[in-house]
């Protein structure tokens, strides 16, 4: 019999799962108590070198956010009106698109890639339909739009340190201007950068290079929040560290984009270890 370990950080009870391999069909199960020491020698250099990816930003002069997932779970309003769309115009023979292929295939994504996966070949086509979609998406945004977990207390961290901040999106210009505003953030934020108004939408660094341009801030002095690969993958590009917040998209996925570390949401206490060990390093 054969077995290999599955790790899941959140779970409880400082346990692992086991999954056995047995010589009949069946798969077992079987939750094993792993060391209490090592659990927590582990989890505390992750968290020593998630803290040390933000100290050396030391004095902090911005902070960018990506807006999508990253200031409000928007997704399921996307991938609902994507489904009713798609569905609609007979996309993959009628059948409604998993929440799954709604992730690998369209979230982040930019609206030239999305027009392509539905219309292949027709950019022109395919990007009438992404009008179409978003705009229904606006409609259901307008009534069910919630801020992520914890984002009015970032929200106060950065005015309270006077940093400047960005909004940096895929999402278009009409998209981006509702979220904010409905999130009451219209106010807060210094600049709102488009992809579809650059060159380059992420992943490409360009995004995060002109927030930066129009800021007057170093890359060697702020952070990024994104939400999906494409948009840790731009942050990364650009040069600065990216905190990934798994709202929705696997861990595995974000993780191979390369972010500092992640976080669940803004009251995830990894976070404000970071903050505290950052505000530490800027008071030297």
């Amino acid at each position: 019999m054969s077995s290999f370990l599955l790790t899941f950080p959140y779970f409880p009870n400082d346990a692992s799962w086991q999954v056995k391999l047995c010589p009949s069909p069946q798969i077992r199960l079987v939750c094993v108590k792993t060391n209490l020491k090592t659990l927590t020698k582990a989890s505390s250099q992750n968290c020593v070198e998630s803290m040390s990816s933000l100290t050396s930003l030391a004095p902090l002069e911005a902070v960018l956010f990506d807006v999508d997932g990253t200031l409000c779970d928007s997704d399921p309003l996307h991938y609902y009106a994507l489904r009713e769309m798609l569905q609609e115009l007979g996309f993959n023979g009628g059948a409604p698109i998993t929440e799954e292929f709604f992730v690998e295939t369209f979230s982040g994504k930019h609206s030239d890639d999305t027009a392509l996966v539905v219309f292949p070949g027709d950019l022109e086509r395919g990007l009438k339909f992404v009008e179409d979609k978003e705009a229904m998406f606006r409609r259901l945004a307008s009534e069910q739009l919630n801020p992520l977990k914890g984002l009015d207390k970032v929200r106060k961290w950065v005015e309270n340190h006077g940093l400047k901040r960005a909004a940096v999106t895929n999402a278009p210009r009409k998209n981006a201007e509702l979220i904010i505003s409905k999130l009451g953030l219209t106010d807060f934020f210094d600049a709102v950068i488009i992809g579809d108004e650059c060159e380059h939408a992420k992943p490409h660094p360009e995004p995060y290079l002109k927030a930066l341009e129009v800021l007057k801030a170093s890359k060697d002095h702020a952070f990024v929040f994104e939400d999906s690969a494409s948009g840790i993958k731009a942050g990364v590009a650009a040069g600065m560290p990216v905190i990934g917040l798994a709202t929705r998209n696997p861990e595995n996925l974000l993780m191979e984009a390369k972010p500092a570390f992640l976080i669940k949401d803004y009251e995830d206490s990894k976070l404000w270890a970071a903050l505290e060990e950052l505000d530490k390093a800027g008071a030297r």
